[in-house]
């Protein structure tokens, strides 16, 4: 699965400096050394954690040496999930190891678990309609156009899912309508009763059937040598725009902005959520590009 053929994919935001919140510099990684089984016995990354990290929030694991800290790789361990949804991966002097390869930095970085860091990604969709209420087709595929829901992050200002980390013990359905409702809908802000509302209305829509449309590791620049996003996006489609019409959006918790986007190739987004949201279109017939390059 993680061939050099997928570097490109699985690692290239990984690589970047400097690291996000921070003026620390990668170690360069050539793209032939990025492979785990390529060996590089002058590999020397920096070794970073942030201060947020170190300082012991409930959200965050205690370093690897700190007495008392015995944590079981590789397994469900108490609330915390330290599975990947990868498969195995090794632990090298009591550390994990990215599955996908070297980073140029070890330590955790801006992420709080030692290993898989899980996050949730709902991908919420409607067809985009025009003033009659009728689908409106791209005019050069002809194809259908999707929009999703939105949300401009804050600490960097790209365009992204509004997903999130699941909390221990949470299960990853419960973390997609949460996100979504704090992200998008600003729930945080909301009264009792307008909350209830809200789970009213949403309850219709992520009750339904849904398309799982990936679930794995993620191309992301926190990710350290040993710390590592991973998701499951979840496409919810509204296919009539019925449910989503009578729902507000309204950006709260840790979006700046959130609106309805029309989805496209051109849209630039943060981490792997282009290549979600083009998975997504592949699903549901719309349209992607207008280039229709090799079918592959």
């Amino acid at each position: 699965m993680f061939n050099s053929y997928n570097v490109k994919f699985y690692h290239s935001k990984a690589l970047t400096s400097p690291y996000p919140g921070s003026h620390v510099e990668r170690s360069p990684v050539p793209e032939d050394k990025v492979g785990w089984l390529t060996e590089w016995k002058d590999y020397n990354p920096v070794e970073y954690t942030a201060m947020s990290v170190l300082a012991g929030p409930n959200w965050a694991d205690p370093q690897i040496n700190d007495k008392g800290f015995s944590p079981k790789f590789n397994e469900r361990d108490g609330e915390v999930e330290r599975r990947s949804l990868n498969g195995l991966y090794m632990v090298v002097n009591g550390r994990p190891r990215n599955p996908v390869g070297r980073t140029g930095l070890t330590g955790r970085g801006l992420l709080g678990r030692w290993g898989p860091n899980h996050a949730a990604d709902p991908v919420v969709t409607r067809w985009k309609r025009d003033g009659s209420g009728n689908k409106v087709a791209h005019p050069v595929t002809g194809k259908n156009i999707l929009q999703f829901v939105a949300i401009k992050r804050r600490d960097c200002g790209e365009w992204a899912i509004p997903g999130g980390m699941v909390d221990p013990g949470e299960k990853i359905s419960a973390t997609l309508k949460r996100e979504f409702e704090e992200e998008a809908l600003n729930s945080l802000q909301k009264s009792p009763e307008e909350k209830a509302e809200l789970e009213k209305q949403l309850h219709k829509l992520f009750s339904q059937e849904h398309f799982v449309v990936y679930r794995g590791y993620v191309d992301d620049p926190r990710n350290t040598d040993n710390a590592w996003m991973e998701t499951e996006a979840v496409n919810y489609h509204d296919e009539t725009g019925e449910t989503m019409d009578n729902l507000l959006l309204e950006a709260g918790d840790d979006a700046g902005m959130v609106k309805w986007v029309d989805i496209s190739e051109k849209l630039k987004l943060y981490a792997s959520h282009s290549y979600f949201i083009k998975l997504v279109t592949e699903k549901q017939g719309a349209h992607w590009s207008e280039d229709p390059g090799p079918e592959c």
